[in-house]
């Protein structure tokens, strides 16, 4: 574990392995320390179920030689293995095929912020006891079981993270910051044998204090579990569907995989040729912004070291552009939007950070009154999403309509359709939950097929 005492550790080991990748050979690497500590705790019954801790630093080097690269992650960060471990990266890079798309940011390219300063994404506070975790996942299962017709908790769970990371690279930019994370959730269950039914809530959030309060989940959880009993499989047919705010986000998340850099120039996306084009109804926006202060997912430069910044991918319904890394902006011909991700041992693809669906000006309850007949969602398994058509089918789960008002719980259903003419269709509540990587109402759906009964 990095020594508190020492916070320039993960900086001089990410810059040692820049250098030892140079000397083994490399035109060009860049390379990530990170060091975290996670709690987790889970009890059942009135009692501990288990206690989870993990601790550790990591480092990861990536390495790239004439259009070739290759990327390696070790936990052991001594010098000779760092030596070891540059060698090894230039040895696979050397076999990989040539892209010439590949390579660092330009100096001139890179965020001139190398901290995450004002995002206030890392509590400055101690780590929380195991023994408060516990009590805290206690309290959530007694408010749970407080309601009559709960019949057990499958689990309820607190954890704690923290994360500390280090950007390097051979064009000079070195940056990092540091990233917490609480949690707290329970799973309900009502009935027994075949007539069982549950559901869950749960939270989490950079600073303890935004977290609701332990009854609050415990409660959430039960309401929503009893609002299960007795659930049966819906009629077949065409019907409008609701997309509950918990599920919401699931359909948004399709279109930004159908704009993500990656697909676009694979040309594996349905909405290859649609830049420029309406792909959402007039006056919705959908904008990223990953600098919104106390969001789990916000950061002030991405993993090449370009600035992130507030921008548009839909306005007023258009699409506006791609999500891009520095390799797939090449491959297009564009520039990147700063929203390169990776892991220790990958190389960079772009990824999303903090999107916010425009809300709408009527509530969930309005909407359920307008569809008239048709299914609310409220959670899905499963998913056949062909990603270059956007044909859709998924399970589901949720509540049946009938005259505008909520007739009975559903399961064991299908729900398919077409994301092009689905999204063409939406229609926002009002109801969008706060926190959430992807901030997204709860979204109605015209002419969706339902396969139940």
């Amino acid at each position: 574990m990095t020594n508190p005492a020492d916070p320039d550790r993960l900086k001089r080991l990410a810059e040692a392995l820049v250098d030892a990748a140079r000397r083994a050979g490399a035109d060009q690497a860049d390379a990530l320390a990170v060091d975290g500590r996670a709690v987790g705790i889970d009890v059942r019954a009135g009692g501990l179920e288990q206690a989870e801790r993990a601790e550790g630093v990591e480092i990861g080097l990536r390495v790239l030689i004439g259009g070739r690269q290759a990327a390696v992650s070790s936990s052991d960060h001594a010098a000779e293995a760092i030596a070891q471990m540059a060698a090894r990266a230039v040895a696979m890079a050397q076999e990989a095929p040539v892209d010439d798309t590949l390579g660092l940011a330009d100096p001139s390219q890179l965020s001139a912020v190398r901290n995450a300063q004002g995002l206030e994404i890392a509590e400055d506070a101690p780590e929380p006891d195991p023994s408060y975790l516990q009590d805290t996942a206690l309290r959530a299962e007694a408010a749970a079981m407080s309601v009559a017709g709960i019949s057990q908790l499958e689990s309820a769970n607190a954890g704690y993270s923290h994360r500390r990371m280090w950007l390097a690279a051979s064009n000079g930019f070195s940056g990092g910051y540091a990233r917490t994370g609480h949690s707290l959730s329970a799973v309900a269950i009502t009935g027994e044998g075949l007539r069982m039914e549950r559901d869950y809530a749960g939270e989490s959030r950079v600073f303890a204090a935004d977290l609701p309060t332990p009854e609050e989940i415990g409660l959430l959880a039960a309401e929503r579990t009893l609002a299960r009993a007795g659930a049966r499989k819906p009629p077949t047919g065409a019907f409008p569907i609701l997309y509950d705010r918990r599920v919401s986000a699931s359909l948004i998340g399709h279109l930004l995989s159908a704009v993500n850099g990656s697909a676009i120039a694979r040309g594996a996306s349905w909405l290859r040729r649609d830049l420029g084009a309406a792909v959402l109804p007039a006056g919705m926006d959908l904008v990223e912004d990953p600098l919104r202060p106390r969001y789990p997912s916000s950061r002030p430069f991405d993993a090449e070291g370009m600035a992130t910044r507030v921008r548009n991918i839909v306005a007023g319904g258009v699409l506006q552009g791609w999500t891009l890394d520095l390799a797939t902006a090449r491959k297009l011909g564009m520039d990147s939007t700063g929203s390169a991700a990776r892991g220790l041992a990958s190389a960079p693809s772009p990824s999303h950070s903090n999107v916010v669906l425009t809300p709408g000006q009527v509530s969930q309850q309005q909407l359920i009154a307008q569809m008239g007949r048709g299914l609310v969602v409220t959670s899905m398994l499963g998913a056949s999403i062909n990603g270059t058509t956007g044909d859709y089918s998924r399970g589901a789960a949720g509540f049946w309509v009938e005259n505008g008002q909520i007739a009975y719980p559903v399961n064991e259903c299908t729900i398919a359709g077409n994301l092009r003419d689905m999204l063409m269709t939406l229609i926002a509540a009002d109801d969008a939950l706060p926190w959430r990587a992807t901030e997204v109402p709860s979204l109605l759906v015209d002419g969706m097929t339902v396969a139940g009964a």
